[in-house]
């Protein structure tokens, strides 16, 4: 990773780490070994907007979630997250997400929430961890369900997806509280597809009774309950998530589920899961009973 592009990653990671407390420009300069005034330069130029806004977008983002997931009061959570008083918390959640914090405490909404890309290393040469590292695979059971989901038209993978219907619909999924934990990619069975659109889509499960809001330019379909391999590669580098995905599909691949008394189900969604390198890459391929 270039110079540049390595400070502000290091710039990011103490966003991260330090989210709950103040974080001022002279703090990310000394993450990023460069001058306050440089670090923020590097900033803007590589992520589009001011560490400020960042890390206001970010905390803000966090702050709904914990609003939607615990039993936590407004004050707490604008102390929690570094606001100087109740009364800015509130206006900068409305500026935000359009709705008042309280009012969404008690029945919350799809919000679009800040999930911001973590800087790479492009250049880096991936190394071949097929060849050294380990697939681990189960039988996990999905129940009835609903998801909600985003269409595209042309989109096949994550790549083609975001550029035709945009990266940021993964933040307005993440705001819907999902049975499995967080959102979803889907590769759809041609049963699930429509004449004009696509393969792949993102979404977010949902109980099989949902009733909630569905946002504007998404649909609802419903899942039948199905098994499914789970296939789990080892942790890997941010940076080399295109060969841990590579190492997953490679065993998809080789992997006959006839030995366990399965076969592959055409009739279910493949799964994918959002990449992250300290879980290592997880996709999750239907099977039924030989």
């Amino acid at each position: 990773m270039d110079e540049q592009r390595e400070a502000v990653r290091s710039m990011q990671d103490y966003i991260n780490e330090h989210i709950h407390e103040e974080i001022t420009i002279s703090d990310l300069a000394k993450a990023s070994a460069f001058s306050p005034d440089h670090a923020r330069r590097l900033f803007e130029k590589h992520l589009n907007m001011t560490p400020a806004v960042y890390i206001r977008r970010l905390k803000l983002s966090k702050s709904a979630l914990m609003l939607r997931d615990e039993k936590i009061t407004v004050l707490d959570v604008a102390m929690d997250m570094g606001f100087g008083s109740v009364d800015g918390y509130q206006r900068a959640f409305r500026r935000e997400f359009g709705c008042n914090p309280k009012e969404y405490s008690s029945s919350p909404v799809p919000v679009w929430l800040f999930t911001p890309s973590m800087i790479v290393d492009k250049e880096r040469k991936v190394s071949k961890m097929s060849e050294i590292r380990n697939v681990f695979i189960q039988v996990i059971e999905k129940p009835e369900r609903k998801v909600i989901i985003k269409r595209g038209i042309k989109a096949d993978e994550y790549f083609s997806y975001c550029n035709e219907v945009g990266c940021d619909v993964w933040g307005l999924l993440t705001s819907i509280k999902s049975i499995s934990g967080e959102p979803v990619c889907l590769w759809l069975p041609e049963h699930l597809r429509k004449p004009v659109t696509n393969i792949y889509v993102q979404g977010v499960e949902v109980e099989s009774d949902y009733s909630g809001p569905v946002p504007e330019g998404f649909e609802i379909i419903d899942l039948p309950a199905a098994k499914y391999l789970l296939f789990r590669g080892e942790p890997f580098a941010d940076e080399d998530y295109e060969a841990a995905i590579g190492e997953i599909w490679e065993a998809e691949k080789k992997y006959d589920p006839a030995f366990i008394g399965y076969k592959w189900d055409d009739m279910n969604p493949r799964i994918q899961l959002e990449p992250r390198g300290k879980r290592g890459y997880i996709e999750l391929v239907p099977v039924k009973e030989i």
